[in-house]
């Protein structure tokens, strides 16, 4: 397998891989046409492996490509709105990506996730756990996972306060379902339109 992340780490690609089964299942019996996933890193290992009709990746560290059939654009979706009509995707995913956008920007990126989603078009997130952030540093500094993905994050926020994030940007607290997995490590969001 290609690096997953930027950097090096032992643990990179079990990490993706688990990430990535963690959203197919959060993403469940959905109809699966379109999905876009917002931070897809220079080797999309989520899309490649999902089976989705049409798939898009976006990420600032992307040339504007098409590699088996994924759609991949240069985009730092903190700083431009998402090239894409309203109500066009069936999933929308940020798989350890949600904690390396600024706070101040994540009301736009969350409204604009909702604007591209199709109603009841999913979208998927996973973050760490905001008490793993002190046991990441050291996994990073002993080769485990990249120290440069780990020392780019802005934030570690909780559950209270990604749903309230979820909220202003006008996903329904009714269609807002978190948890844990990877030991706790992780978080995870569903959020229906």
């Amino acid at each position: 397998m290609s690096n997953v992340t930027r950097g090096d780490g032992l643990l990179e690609g079990f990490l993706a891989k688990k990430r990535a089964q963690k959203a197919e299942t959060l993403i469940g019996q959905l109809k699966k046409d379109v999905i876009l996933d917002i931070g897809c890193g220079s080797y999309p290992y989520f899309l490649i492996n999902s089976n989705f009709r049409e798939k898009y990746g976006v990420d600032p560290s992307l040339r504007n490509v098409n590699i088996d059939g994924i759609n991949l654009k240069k985009l730092n979706v903190a700083k431009s709105p998402l090239p894409f009509k309203d109500n066009f995707f069936d999933a929308v995913t940020m798989l350890a990506v949600f904690e390396h956008l600024d706070k101040d920007k994540l009301k736009f990126v969350l409204g604009e996730v909702r604007r591209v989603l199709k109603k009841n078009g999913v979208f998927i997130i996973t973050t760490p756990s905001p008490w793993a952030d002190r046991l990441l540093h050291q996994m990073a500094r002993v080769g485990l996972i990249s120290s440069e993905e780990i020392h780019e994050h802005k934030h570690n926020l909780s559950h209270h306060t990604i749903k309230e994030f979820l909220l202003e940007a006008g996903f329904s607290s009714k269609n807002i379902t978190n948890g844990f997995f990877e030991l706790s490590f992780n978080m995870w969001f569903r959020s229906q339109k």
